[in-house]
């Protein structure tokens, strides 16, 4: 993984933290495809249209400068309209770091996807480094009819070292009904028991994967275990929820990415991160 650092953006960060916003707006261009009227990099947020793969446009996101630090205001705002289909990923891990600027650093996500869009939302890890102080929060916000595949990674903390302080809320609204909405925190700081069996149980990978198909109205996963730490969770609507840990980011991936591929239906036996 690499950090990239922007002298510009460094000097502005000062002791308030860098402001940034990257926006996309993904249409359907008429003739099968996906267009993007709205493409907007921001400071450390650098958005790269990239090849995608039948009809689906492809964005990759890239870091242009370390962070986020103490005090940075990072957000990713994306939309996706009726027929357009969208591919997000990343570049690299994102990196929490401390900083000279006091106080927590945010990442805002949010989404929205129309009736017949569909995103899928596939970045690289976040990792909390000691010393850190990250808040994130994620929106999902679909139209009937939409269609997401979201993961989200977070590592606790590089090799051997102790992770940083991590807060994270994942909020998942379908026709304006919540389907999700969860928290978790992590790290110094954080309510006793999160590094105890009920929560985490000495891992320092964890990730879920959400999925909403409108297909699942009709038939729905069966909830299930996946290997030891993971599972498969139907939610009150077209959607599953895959939740695991892990002792690493390697193997975490491994069973997120063995569940995508038997809910796609390519999957062969169920995943075991052991």
């Amino acid at each position: 993984m690499t950090v990239v650092r922007g002298a510009a953006a460094e000097r502005d960060r000062g002791t308030t933290g860098v402001r940034a916003t990257a926006r996309i707006a993904a249409r359907a261009d008429g003739r099968g495809g996906t267009a993007l009227p709205v493409l907007e990099s921001d400071g450390p947020l650098a958005l790269r249209r990239t090849r995608g793969s039948g009809d689906a446009t492809r964005v990759m996101l890239v870091g242009a400068m370390s962070g986020p630090l103490g005090g940075d205001r990072f957000a990713v705002e994306a939309e996706v309209g009726e027929g357009a289909r969208l591919d997000v990923g990343s570049a690299a891990a994102t990196i929490a770091l401390p900083g000279q600027a006091r106080g927590e650093a945010r990442y805002d996500v949010r989404i929205d996807v129309a009736a017949g869009g569909e995103l899928r939302w596939l970045p690289e890890q976040l990792i909390s480094v000691k010393g850190s102080d990250l808040a994130v929060s994620t929106r999902v916000e679909l139209a009937a009819g939409a269609r997401l595949v979201f993961r989200e990674e977070q590592v606790l903390g590089r090799a051997g070292e102790e992770p940083g302080r991590l807060r994270s809320r994942l909020t998942l609204l379908l026709g304006g009904r919540p389907l999700l909405d969860q928290e978790v925190a992590c790290g110094p700081g954080s309510p006793g028991g999160w590094d105890g069996p009920a929560v985490l149980g000495g891992h320092r990978a964890l990730g879920q994967l959400l999925v909403v198909r409108p297909e699942f109205a009709d038939k729905l996963t069966e909830p299930r275990v996946l290997g030891e730490t993971a599972a498969l969770t139907p939610l009150a609507g077209p959607a599953v929820l895959v939740s695991a840990l892990a002792p690493d980011a390697l193997r975490l991936r491994r069973v997120l990415d063995q569940a995508l591929a038997e809910l796609d239906g390519r999957g062969g036996a169920s995943p075991d991160i052991r």
